[in-house]
């Protein structure tokens, strides 16, 4: 699913689709298309929505990943179930459901054991988080069969903090109940008709990491996460030492590269500078004398201008810090 508008990440957003922000300077949907190849599914349909054309142009039909990519363009939002009933009408066997704006390492093909080994229509994954209002919450009995379901509760609403990770396994007849061509949800209104029904409906959890990229402060956290092997993300050159430096990158004798930290194509970074730890610097980047920038993302083309300190901040494309800014 990679229809949203990712309205919560602007402005990083107002021209890249979510699903396109990079992580590690990949786009976040290459790890999941490699996090699916991994775990044995090579038929992949990708719905879209905002700014199709980018995400089509970023992965091409997959070829390169060892998958083939469809894309399924929704010509107006139908919200995450009716967005995957349109595609999914054809199918006739298990299928997997992931967002396109979560980091992950959880094992699909377990979950997919579980919701076999329970008979079940539709199987969500879980884990537990801290604060559970920005997610759907499960309470579920000792064999997983969720018992209950409220999706982003009020402070005095919450029973549970295992979350809905927004990834599903599906079979086809549990999309029955969605209307053609009306927005319809998975956690507003597939899943609680399902409990309502008596559907078989579970809760597996989801072992590995998973983040919900739903914040610029999640996101910075996130590349830290990734820096730091919280999350194992395939495609990845081994970085022994924690820092990962493109061979085309130029560092001034005089910088300081603080692990973990990736540099990435044709960046240069002047003398007196500080960068790391937790930092990414896409392609192109440039970071000026004395200047610092820590725990950050700066994406390609940016610039951190002289004597610049930037801490905790996601830097966009070919924008410009001036000299002797604070950004934290």
């Amino acid at each position: 699913m990679a229809g949203g508008l990712g309205t919560r990440l602007r402005p990083l957003t107002c021209d890249r689709p979510k699903p396109l922000v990079p992580v590690a300077n990949r786009p976040l949907l290459e790890h999941l298309v490699r996090l699916l190849k991994r775990h044995g599914f090579e038929e992949i349909y990708l719905t879209t929505h905002y700014l199709p054309g980018h995400i089509e142009r970023a992965l091409g039909d997959g070829s390169r990943f060892g998958v083939t990519l469809h894309y399924a363009i929704e010509p107006y939002p139908l919200g995450t179930a009716g967005a995957v009933s349109r595609v999914a009408r054809s199918f006739s066997e298990t299928f997997l459901v992931i967002s396109g704006d979560c980091l992950t390492d959880i094992d699909l093909r377990k979950a997919v054991d579980f919701h076999r080994s329970r008979g079940a229509v539709a199987t969500m994954v879980v884990k537990e988080v801290e604060d559970p209002r920005q997610y759907g919450i499960v309470s579920a009995d000792e064999r997983g069969r969720v018992r209950r379901f409220l999706e982003k509760p009020a402070p005095e609403e919450v029973f549970s903090r295992t979350a809905n990770t927004g990834i599903y396994v599906l079979e086809p007849e549990a999309l029955d109940g969605c209307p053609d061509g009306v927005p319809y949800d998975f956690s507003k209104e597939l899943f609680p008709q399902l409990l309502s029904a008596g559907e078989p409906l579970y809760a597996a959890p989801g072992d590995g990491y998973w983040s919900d990229i739903g914040s610029c402060t999640q996101y910075i956290r996130s590349q830290v996460d990734a820096l730091e092997r919280k999350v194992k993300l395939a495609g990845l050159p081994e970085a022994p030492r924690g820092l990962w430096l493109h061979p085309t990158a130029v560092v001034d004798r005089g910088a300081r590269l603080v692990p973990p930290v990736m540099i990435g194509r044709g960046a240069r970074i002047a003398a007196g500078a500080r960068v790391g730890p937790g930092t990414v610097l896409g392609d192109g980047c440039e970071v000026h004398e004395e200047a610092v920038v820590e725990r950050s993302v700066v994406w390609e083309w940016g610039t951190i201008g002289p004597e610049s300190v930037v801490l905790g901040a996601a830097v966009g494309a070919v924008a410009v810090v001036e000299e002797r800014v604070r950004l934290l």
